[in-house]
C-alpha cells in the first residue's frame, strides 16, 4: 500500500514537470516563425513608406517655400513697374514733348535721351531682360527705350501686333495693365501695356528668362518649372537641373498616386493670365522604393526557405529521434518513461531578442520624429512673428521717391526715420511678449507711415493705452488689425476713422485686457464674417488674410485657450475687432500643454 502511494506521488510530479516542460512540434515553430516574419515585414513597410513621405513632403515644402518667396518677388516687380509705366506715360514731360515734335527734331532726340536714360535705371535696380517700348499711336512710330533683347523680326512683329490691338474689332483689353502672353517669331513672351491719350507705355520680358531663377532650384533629376496660360497651354519649354528638355507626364493612373514621387506646385501671379508649375521630382526616393522592396522580397525568401529547411529536418532528422526516444521510455527497469528534459531553441531565442530590440529602435525613432515635429512648430511659430509682406517695403520706398521728386525735405527724414524704427522693431523683437507702450508706439509708427502714403484719407485715435504701459501683449498683433483696418476702410473717396482703445474690465473671475479696433470703412463681407464666427479657416490660396490666421494661431499657443476674438459689423458701418487678453499664469505650465484659443463670438 505504501509502495501504491509512492509510485502515485512520483506520478503525479513527473505530470506536473512535464507541463512545465511542454514539447511543441515544428509546425508550432514554424507557424511563430512565419507570424513574426510577416509582422515585422509589414512594420517594416509601414514605417519605411511613412519615413519616405515625410522626407518627400518636408522637401516639396521647403522647395514650395522657395518658390512662393520668388513669385511674390515677382509680384512685386509687376506691381512697381506697373505704377512707373502709368506714371512716365501720364506725368513725364519728355513724353508729351516727343509727342508733339517730329522725329528728328532736337527736342525730340533730348526728350528720348532723357526718357532712356531713366529706363535704364529702372533696368539696373530690377532685370536688364525687362523691355520697354513706347509707341505713338498717330504717328505710327514705336521706339525702345531701354536696351532690348529682341531680335529685328521680332520688333516689327511686335509693332504689327500693337497695330492689329488698336483695331476696335480686335481690342487690347486682354492686354491693358494686365501681364498676359504673347507669342513673337515662335518664342512666348511677357506682355503688359498702358494707353494714355493714345500713346501706348510697353513692357515686355521671355518667358524663359522670367522663370529661369526657379529653373535653378534642385527640383530632382526629373523635376521641372514651367509657365502655363490659364485655359493650360504651355508657354515655356520644361527644362530639367541637367539643362534638357523635361518630359510632361499626364497623371492617368489615379490608383498609383501614394506609390509616385512626384509633387506639382502651382504657383499664382498677380493681375496675370499665366501661372507656375513646378513639378518635384527626386529619382532618389524611387531607388529607396525599390530596394526596399528588394530587402522585403528578400526576408520573404529567407522566411519561406527557413520554414522548408525546419520542415525537412523535422522529417528527416526529428521524426526518427522521436520514435527512437519513445521506444527507449520502456527501457527503465520500474517500466517508467524516460524524463529527458527537452533543450532549448537558441536560435528562435536570438530572433526573439533581435525582433524586441528592432521594437526598441523603432520606439526610439518615433520619439525622434515627435521631438523634430515639436521643433519644427517652434521654428514656425517664430516665422509667424516675423511674418511681414514685402509690398508695404517697396510702397515705403515708393512714397519716399515720390516726395522726393516733389522736393519734400522734411517730410522724407520724417518718413525715412518712421520707416527705419518700424521695421528695427520688428526684426529685433524675439520675445514672446512686449510692453503695451512698446507695442501702441509701434502701431503709432506704422500709422504714421500710412498717413504719409494716404495723406488726409483717414483719422485715427489710440486711447486708454497709457493707464497700462507694462501690460505684457503678444508683439505684432495689434498691427495684424490695423493693417486689416487700412487695407478695406480707407480710401481716398471719403475720410476714413481708426480707432483703438484699451481697457481692463473684469469677466467673470477675472481680470481682462479688452482691446478694440474699429474702422468706418464697409465692413467685413458677410461670407468672411460668418467664417469668423464659426471658426472656419479663411481661403489664403492667394496669399491674403494670413496675418489673421497667424495670430490665430499666435493666440492659441500663447493663452492656454483663454484669450478670445470677436469679429462683427458695427451698425453705423464698419468693422469691429475685438480681442479679450486674459492675465498671463505665474508660470508656462499653467497653460495646460498646448493651449487653443477660440474665436469668440458674443
Amino acid at each position: 500500500m505504501a509502495v501504491t502511494r509512492g509510485r502515485s506521488k512520483g506520478a503525479a510530479e513527473q505530470v506536473a514537470e512535464r507541463a512545465e516542460n511542454k514539447l511543441y512540434p515544428i509546425k508550432h515553430y514554424v507557424r511563430i516563425i512565419i507570424i513574426i516574419s510577416i509582422s515585422a515585414l509589414i512594420l517594416d513597410l509601414i514605417i519605411s513608406f511613412a519615413t519616405i513621405a515625410i522626407v518627400k513632403q518636408q522637401s516639396a515644402r521647403d522647395l514650395r517655400d522657395t518658390a512662393y518667396l520668388y513669385i511674390n518677388r515677382i509680384n512685386g516687380d509687376f506691381s512697381y513697374i506697373n505704377h512707373f509705366m502709368g506714371w512716365t506715360l501720364a506725368n513725364d514731360d519728355n513724353v508729351n514733348i516727343m509727342n508733339t515734335h517730329e522725329l528728328n527734331d532736337t527736342e525730340f532726340i533730348k526728350a528720348n535721351d532723357m526718357l532712356f536714360r531713366r529706363f535704364v535705371e529702372l533696368q539696373k535696380s530690377y532685370d536688364r531682360n525687362y523691355n520697354f517700348f513706347l509707341f505713338f499711336s498717330e504717328k505710327d512710330i514705336m521706339l525702345n527705350v531701354a536696351p532690348m533683347g529682341l531680335t529685328y523680326k521680332e520688333f516689327q512683329e511686335l509693332k504689327g501686333q500693337m497695330n492689329t490691338y488698336m483695331d476696335k474689332s480686335v481690342g487690347y483689353d486682354p492686354f491693358y495693365s494686365r501681364w498676359s502672353t504673347v507669342q513673337l517669331d515662335g518664342t512666348f513672351y511677357i506682355l503688359n501695356v498702358f494707353l494714355y491719350h493714345g500713346n501706348y507705355m510697353i513692357c515686355l520680358i521671355a518667358a524663359d528668362d522670367l522663370i529661369e531663377p526657379l529653373r535653378q532650384i534642385n527640383l530632382g533629376e526629373k523635376g521641372y518649372a514651367s509657365l502655363w496660360t490659364e485655359d493650360g497651354s504651355l508657354v515655356t519649354s520644361p527644362m530639367s537641373n541637367n539643362g534638357k528638355p523635361a518630359h510632361i507626364e499626364q497623371d492617368r493612373y489615379a490608383w498609383l498616386m501614394p506609390f509616385q514621387t512626384k509633387t506639382t506646385v502651382k504657383g499664382e501671379f498677380d493681375n496675370a493670365s499665366f501661372f507656375v508649375r513646378l513639378v518635384i521630382q527626386f529619382g532618389a526616393f524611387e531607388k529607396i522604393m525599390i530596394a526596399q522592396l528588394l530587402i522585403m522580397l528578400m526576408a520573404v525568401i529567407v522566411a519561406c526557405s527557413l520554414s522548408f529547411i525546419m520542415l525537412y529536418f523535422r522529417n528527416k532528422v526529428l521524426q526518427p529521434i522521436k520514435s527512437f526516444s519513445y521506444n527507449l521510455a520502456f527501457w527503465t527497469e520500474d517500466g517508467e518513461p524516460i524524463d529527458i528534459a527537452s533543450n532549448n531553441i537558441a536560435e528562435l531565442e536570438k530572433a526573439n531578442k533581435q525582433f524586441t530590440g528592432l521594437v526598441q529602435q523603432i520606439k526610439t525613432y518615433k520619439i525622434d520624429i515627435y521631438e523634430r515635429e515639436i521643433e519644427k512648430q517652434r521654428i514656425q511659430l517664430d516665422y509667424m512673428k516675423l511674418q511681414i509682406k514685402p509690398h508695404f517695403f517697396l510702397n515705403c520706398l515708393t512714397t519716399i521717391h515720390s516726395m522726393a521728386q516733389m522736393d519734400m525735405t522734411e517730410e522724407i527724414q520724417q518718413m525715412a526715420m518712421s520707416t527705419s524704427i518700424y521695421f528695427r522693431y520688428i526684426f529685433q523683437n524675439g520675445q514672446d511678449f512686449v510692453r503695451m507702450e512698446d507695442e501702441i508706439e509701434h502701431v503709432r509708427i506704422y500709422l504714421e507711415i500710412q498717413k504719409n502714403r494716404y495723406r488726409d484719407a483717414f483719422l485715427y485715435r489710440i486711447e486708454g493705452a497709457e493707464h497700462v504701459p507694462d501690460l505684457p501683449i503678444p508683439p505684432l498683433v495689434l498691427q495684424t488689425f490695423i493693417e486689416n483696418a487700412i487695407k478695406y476702410a480707407v480710401s481716398r473717396d471719403q475720410k476714413s476713422l481708426i480707432s483703438l482703445i484699451v481697457r481692463r474690465r473684469r469677466i467673470g473671475d477675472e481680470i481682462a485686457t479688452v482691446i478694440r479696433i474699429t474702422d468706418t470703412g464697409p465692413g467685413f463681407p458677410s461670407h468672411v464674417l460668418e467664417k469668423l464666427r464659426q471658426r472656419l479657416p479663411l481661403d489664403q490660396t492667394h496669399g491674403t488674410r494670413i496675418g489673421i490666421m497667424n495670430t490665430i494661431q499666435r493666440l492659441e499657443s500663447l493663452y492656454g485657450g483663454r484669450a478670445h476674438v470677436r469679429f462683427r459689423n458695427r451698425a453705423g458701418g464698419g468693422a469691429d475687432v475685438t480681442l479679450y487678453l486674459p492675465e498671463l499664469p505665474a508660470h508656462p505650465s499653467e497653460t495646460g500643454g498646448q493651449p487653443n484659443a477660440s474665436i469668440a463670438r458674443r
